[in-house]
């Protein structure tokens, strides 16, 4: 497919979070602020806000297959990236889909638990995740949704390149691992003090699949949304009594990132915003 307009296109498949912090309002955005033009398929609607999630309520699987295909279809897709589910037979579905645009990168960021420690994914999902698994391009997993994959091992049996957050590790420095058929790649850089973390794992494989979609290697996509979800979260506003939502279009203006570092010691902003395109 060919954009029309010379636009990446991005359909995001994830579920809505009525705090505006993660999920497909994190997504929309994210591909916005990096350039691209975000379409959506929802999965599920939550009731959530900085404290924890209240409710979910997924979609009728018909209507997810339809959203995908009615965009598939006319606006055409450069990417996919995957995030909440809302329950295996979703899950099935949204594999079935996928088989029929094989050509197009896919991130699967595997949501199992939301960051106030709500579980949205069960057992049988979980299960289901493997499908996906094996037609991502890349997998996001956090430290504990990587254990309750099965580990890395089992990860890349599936065939895709995996990409290991270190933000749920312990210590001052985070380490994120990139482990693809040709070797790993590391970044390593100082975690950011705050609570408004709400939405970093949505923010970062949304990041990625907007890089993919405009032709960046997997690298150079996971090295801008790594950047950008450090920018976003010095940029938070500081919103809710819980764990609020980052600064997403704060984080693309690189005299931020010079303003913010001021008060951050240990944090090299110059290095930062020198990063930034």
């Amino acid at each position: 497919m060919t954009p029309r307009s010379g636009i990446a296109r991005v359909l995001i498949v994830a579920g809505s979070d009525s705090g505006g912090g993660a999920g497909i309002q994190a997504d929309i955005r994210t591909v916005t602020m990096l350039g691209g033009h975000p379409m959506t398929a929802i999965t599920a609607i939550t009731a959530q806000n900085t404290l924890g999630v209240q409710a979910v309520h997924p979609v009728p699987v018909d209507i997810v297959v339809t959203q995908m295909r009615s965009v598939i279809d006319d606006l055409g897709i450069d990417a996919v990236k995957i995030g909440m589910i809302g329950s295996a037979e979703i899950a099935h579905a949204v594999a079935d889909m996928l088989e029929t645009v094989a050509s197009c990168p896919v991130v699967f960021d595997p949501v199992m638990i939301a960051t106030s420690g709500a579980i949205l994914a069960d057992e049988a999902t979980t299960t289901a995740f493997a499908r996906l698994m094996r037609r991502a391009t890349l997998v996001t997993p956090n430290l504990p949704e990587l254990a309750a994959l099965g580990g890395e091992a089992a990860v890349l049996s599936h065939g895709a390149a995996l990409l290991a957050k270190g933000g749920h590790g312990e210590g001052h420095r985070i380490e994120d691992r990139l482990i693809t058929g040709d070797g790993e790649t590391v970044w390593t850089h100082d975690r950011i003090d705050t609570v408004h973390s709400h939405g970093t794992g949505c923010t970062l494989a949304s990041g990625i699949a907007t890089g993919l979609a405009q032709g960046m290697t997997l690298s150079d996509a996971c090295d801008r949304a790594i950047s950008y979800v450090q920018s976003a979260l010095a940029a938070a506003p500081n919103l809710g009594g819980g764990h609020g939502p980052m600064g997403h279009a704060l984080a693309t203006t690189p005299y931020y990132h010079l303003l913010a570092a001021s008060d951050r010691d240990g944090w090299d902003a110059a290095a930062l915003a020198a990063r930034w395109p």
